[in-house]
């Protein structure tokens, strides 16, 4: 009977043993999980997409055009963009500006991928937020929407976002 005793003890030992260890391995899941979340809050990528088409646009002038005249082309291209360079520094020596990446107009794209219960209405806010304080005159704002559709009270705030 002793024995029963014992072997009853030691599982209660091993069982209270395993059972604090999951509890531990448990709450250091937790934290990890929720120094995770925080770390991916917000996220904003900003792209120049000018120079992604101009290397598309030189690659198919290269496979359409001869060589002589591809590389003729070119020449001519970075000749005019030192001239450029040039005018520009004239410029703003003189103290006119000269400052041309101000005037020019730029596009921001915006992506709002929903949900069933519109829950990225409030990242699409935010984003909203940001670029508004940088949309100039003659500046435009794409939103690139993906939603199934869903909770009208949800996406009444994406709109009146859109509106703003």
């Amino acid at each position: 009977m002793e024995f029963f005793y014992d072997f009853g003890l030691f599982l209660a030992q091993a069982f209270t043993l395993v059972i604090a260890i999951l509890v531990v391995v448990g709450g250091i899941i937790a934290l990890g999980s929720r120094q995770k979340k925080a770390e991916h809050e917000g996220h904003i990528e900003i792209r120049n997409l000018n120079e992604k088409y101009k290397q598309i646009d030189d690659t198919l002038r290269h496979v359409i055009t001869d060589d002589e005249t591809f590389k003729a082309d070119e020449k001519a291209e970075k000749k005019a963009a030192k001239e450029k360079v040039k005018a520009a520094k004239k410029l703003r020596k003189k103290g006119n500006g000269g400052d041309e990446a101000v005037n020019r107009k730029r596009l921001f794209i915006l992506f709002f991928d929903g949900d069933m219960k519109a829950s990225a209405a409030d990242n699409l806010r935010e984003e909203i937020s940001a670029v508004l304080p940088r949309v100039g005159e003659g500046d435009e704002v794409l939103v690139k929407l993906e939603s199934p559709g869903g909770l009208v009270h949800g996406y009444g705030l994406a709109a009146s976002q859109l509106s703003r």
